[in-house]
């Protein structure tokens, strides 16, 4: 129940975030925009909302914990309606509700998150999977291409939750040791770099469509096979259907008019 109440926060943090930046971006331009204290609180509960879901990654399936985080545009498309004042399209509203439906669904039919080790040679594939990810995305910023980045940034935040999947450590010192904690960090820094400049280079409709799509695929796959996730008995078909519905939707709310250029 933790795990399942952080994950929601993260949700709702991730959407409020989006709001607030583009409330900011409004009454600031350029480098100014960085000081601007609704910029700033959005920020805020971008990073807020990162921690619930390391959080929740502790007693939930990759799979889960991604389909709910990428039902933050749902709470972007809402809020954008109340204070930005966005027209909502009809398959706007029906993807909400979509979504809202999915997201339940998927909640219900997650396992608990497998107790099982990671496979031996996760950390040594971690840290090459960040350096090879690292030259890619190299490649790609200069290339100033805005789907491979938008990928490649998708790939990366995947990184990032297998490693905060992956870690074991139970205090401190350990967790410092724990070469899955730095792949955290590199791959949500790559994930970072690679999402704003795509946003640069392409609309951010389709560029955060490419990302939530890849963040929620490619880490729930690898949970299921790697990590040992699982659904409820019994759940695991309206749970796949619950998690390509969501996918579907997540879609056409990142191409929605109400969502913030920002």
């Amino acid at each position: 129940m933790i795990a399942l109440l952080a994950a929601l926060a993260g949700t709702v943090g991730y959407g409020v975030g989006s709001i607030l930046q583009a409330l900011g971006a409004r009454r600031a331009r350029g480098p100014a925009v960085v000081a601007q204290p609704l910029y700033l609180a959005g920020l805020g509960c971008d990073g807020a909302a990162w921690v619930c879901s390391l959080l929740a990654l502790r007693g939930l399936p990759l799979f889960a914990v991604q389909s709910l985080l990428a039902g933050s545009l749902a709470v972007t498309v809402v809020l954008a309606r109340i204070f930005l004042g966005a027209v909502l399209r009809v398959r706007d509203g029906v993807a909400v509700a979509v979504v809202a439906l999915s997201l339940a669904i998927v909640a219900v039919a997650a396992g608990a998150e497998s107790a099982a080790a990671p496979p031996d040679g996760f950390r040594a594939a971690m840290l090459t999977a960040l350096a090879v990810t690292a030259v890619l995305s190299l490649v790609a910023y200069l290339a100033r291409r805005p789907f491979p980045l938008a990928l490649l940034a998708g790939i990366a935040f995947s990184g990032a939750a297998l490693g905060a999947r992956g870690i074991e450590a139970d205090d401190v010192r350990r967790l410092v040791a724990d070469p899955a904690a730095w792949t955290i960090l590199g791959f949500g820094l790559l994930g970072v770099l690679c999402y704003a400049r795509a946003l640069e280079a392409g609309a951010v409709g389709p560029v955060t469509a490419v990302l939530w799509v890849v963040e929620v695929v490619v880490p729930g796959l690898l949970g299921v096979l790697l990590l040992g996730d699982q659904l409820r008995p019994g759940w695991e078909l309206p749970g796949a259907i619950a998690v390509a519905a969501a996918i579907i939707g997540c879609v056409v709310l990142a191409t929605s008019p109400a969502q913030p250029d920002s």
